[in-house]
């Protein structure tokens, strides 16, 4: 063995030593956003505990309310090359949770997972100053909102990933994977305006726009027939009017549109708009189409960092799963996508000591669990081994950037 690879495996075992030496203030760190559930761009208290816990950390500077109101950044620079170049190495962290079930998605420990890695990346590279290639600036990003609006994209908007050379974040499930494909997302809302009247004494003087939603959820079910197999719509109707002997003079929907690329998002989004329009023509309704501020990208990968990752975690004991239903199940969408697209970075999933499904009761008691514990730590160092991978080899971080041109480009042509 070489002394570079024998001095990077020492630095990856001093990482994972660490994180271990901060188990007890990580846990109450996740134990404490786990038991204050809240929800997207209203996570105060989940911020305000983020920003205490690295302001009590030696060496962080640590900024509040960054960009956004519940979003912090903290940051940590060594010392290192004296000719100035400096890797800015990113951990991002969730906070927010889901209405009326809590943190059923695990973002509490994805908030844990970050901080432990820049954490145990941190504490080795401020005592490797002479063997650092390059200075190292090493960045956690609070990020909130994921669930609902997409605060990443916010971020994005507001400059906050500009000189990120690489990030990493890690979400929980139910196996270890170092990649799940994600789809675009975009949410609509759909507003009918027709007439009241009375629907018993004279119908004839109303516009019923109740008839306009339901014409649009058929149109949609219809469509269906026509669509890509792993194109997805799905809706509600959430408002359909106020009582039956009133003919409805407003009704609205909530739909999601998800596709495999952002170039065939918006192929979906003219077809759907066709439904939404023609339900009004039939009807006599006006209509209204809303789509949210943010739309989430599908994931880029980055398998450079993915193999990386992937040895890591095996050296620590975790077994990736190989069930291709798993594996190939792209139906999930996440804002990360759209930082995928400006920073190369990779989301792994990873166990938790559980097998329930996310975003249900049963996986909110799991991500409170001490059982899960283990596995998010592990996962941490996972991370800040891989960031440590990238940092002493720096080839293995111009084969990364290079992947992530590539693909770019490639979404392009």
């Amino acid at each position: 063995m070489s002394e570079g690879a024998e001095l990077l495996l020492q630095l990856k075992h001093r990482a994972g030593c660490c994180i271990d030496e901060a188990e007890a203030k990580l846990h109450s760190l996740s134990k404490d956003i786990w038991s204050c559930p809240e929800l997207a761009y209203e996570e105060s208290k989940s911020h305000d505990r983020l920003v205490a816990f690295f302001s009590q950390e030696e060496g962080w500077k640590v900024d509040a309310h960054f960009k956004l109101h519940t979003a912090f950044r903290a940051t940590w620079r060594s010392g290192g090359s004296e000719r100035g170049d400096v890797v800015n190495v990113g951990f991002l962290c969730e906070y927010d949770a889901l209405p009326c079930i809590g943190h059923a998605c695990g973002h509490n420990l994805i908030a844990e997972v970050g901080a432990a890695a820049a954490l145990g990346l941190k504490a080795v590279l401020e005592n490797t100053h002479s063997e650092l290639p390059v200075q190292v600036q090493v960045t956690v990003l609070g990020t909130p909102a994921e669930e609902d609006g997409g605060g990443k994209i916010d971020l994005i908007r507001e400059g906050a990933f500009e000189n990120m050379d690489v990030v990493f974040m890690a979400h929980p499930l139910g196996d270890d994977a170092p990649y799940l494909p994600h789809v675009t997302e975009h949410k609509v809302t759909v507003k009918y305006r027709g007439k009241a009247s009375h629907a018993s004494a004279y119908p004839w003087e109303g516009i019923n726009a109740l008839d306009a939603a339901v014409l649009c959820y058929n149109n949609l079910s219809v469509l269906r027939q026509q669509m890509r197999p792993d194109w997805r719509v799905h809706g509600i109707i959430k408002h359909g009017g106020e009582k039956p002997n009133i003919i409805p003079a407003y009704t609205e929907l909530e739909y999601y549109l998800r596709t495999p690329s952002r170039a065939e998002l918006s192929v979906l989004k003219a077809k759907a708009e066709m439904c939404f329009r023609s339900a009004a023509v039939a009807t006599g309704c006006e209509v209204e189409v809303e789509y949210a501020r943010n739309a989430f990208d599908n994931l880029l990968r980055n398998t450079t960092l993915e193999d990386l990752y992937e040895n890591n975690g095996k050296a620590l004991g975790m077994e990736f799963t190989t069930d291709e239903e798993v594996l190939n199940n792209a139906s999930g969408s996440t804002d990360f996508g759209n930082v995928s697209f400006v920073v190369p970075g990779i989301h792994p999933y990873f166990y938790i000591g559980s097998k329930a499904l996310c975003h249900t009761a049963e996986y909110t008691v799991a991500s409170g669990d001490d059982k899960a514990q283990f596995y998010t730590l592990r996962t941490a160092k996972a991370l800040a081994m891989t960031a440590l991978d990238v940092l002493l080899r720096p080839e293995l971080l111009q084969r990364v950037k290079q992947e992530f041109t590539e693909a770019t480009m490639a979404t392009v042509t």
